[in-house]
């Protein structure tokens, strides 16, 4: 497994929030392959523990999720080290199932709000400092749901508008989804944003 493959899940944690006193366990199934072996010789599992307790603690942060009641509750986050087929993996963004960290494909949630998460949590990696190679620059993309990079590209230039914008969205997706959060929150529509996104970053 890659470091772009851990940093990634630790990324769901943005998805499934947590509660106080949570454990993270890591189960390296792969040990004796050497994807496997280099995860125990490189990061190992008691670094990667330590890593996703602090992942957490920042995209608590991020979230402005200070109190641990305003976190969904649970006890246990579990890091698989897995072998899988490089075709699963084509289309496959990563998600948190039981408080597991799995990969899986587009499922059966709503496309607009799939893409959304997928960008809030591309926001949270951006924020933490670790943009992939390749991704799109500011200003980039053909809607603001294509999710991955320009989603949180654009929500960065949202957060720009109004501070603690993205943690605000976040919360209100724990109940449902409609893009009419943007105007609730921004006083615009979601595509006057993106309209106003595009020609300040426009050539």
């Amino acid at each position: 497994m890659g470091s772009l493959a851990l940093i990634t899940t630790l990324l769901i944690l943005s998805v499934i929030g947590g509660g106080s006193a949570v454990e993270y366990s890591v189960t390296n199934t792969a040990e004796n392959t050497p994807g496997g072996t280099k995860f125990n010789n490189v990061i190992g599992a008691e670094y990667s523990q330590q890593t996703l307790a602090a992942a957490s603690d920042f995209i608590w942060g991020i979230f402005q999720q200070t109190n641990p009641a305003d976190r969904k509750s649970f006890d246990r986050v579990s890091l698989f080290i897995d072998v899988f087929d490089e075709v699963e993996f084509k289309d496959a963004p990563a998600y948190a199932s039981n408080n597991e960290i799995h990969w899986n494909g587009n499922g059966n949630r709503d496309e607009q709000l799939l893409y959304l998460n997928e960008g809030i949590a591309d926001f949270v990696r951006l924020k933490a400092g670790y943009p992939a190679p390749g991704w799109e620059g500011p200003g980039k993309g053909d809607r603001w749901d294509e999710g991955y990079s320009v989603t949180a590209r654009f929500l960065e230039y949202c957060d720009g508008l109004k501070s603690g914008f993205v943690a605000e969205l976040n919360k209100k997706l724990r109940d449902s989804y409609s893009p009419n959060f943007f105007q609730d929150l921004l006083g615009k529509s979601v595509d006057t944003l993106w309209a106003e996104y595009k020609a300040t970053y426009a050539n």
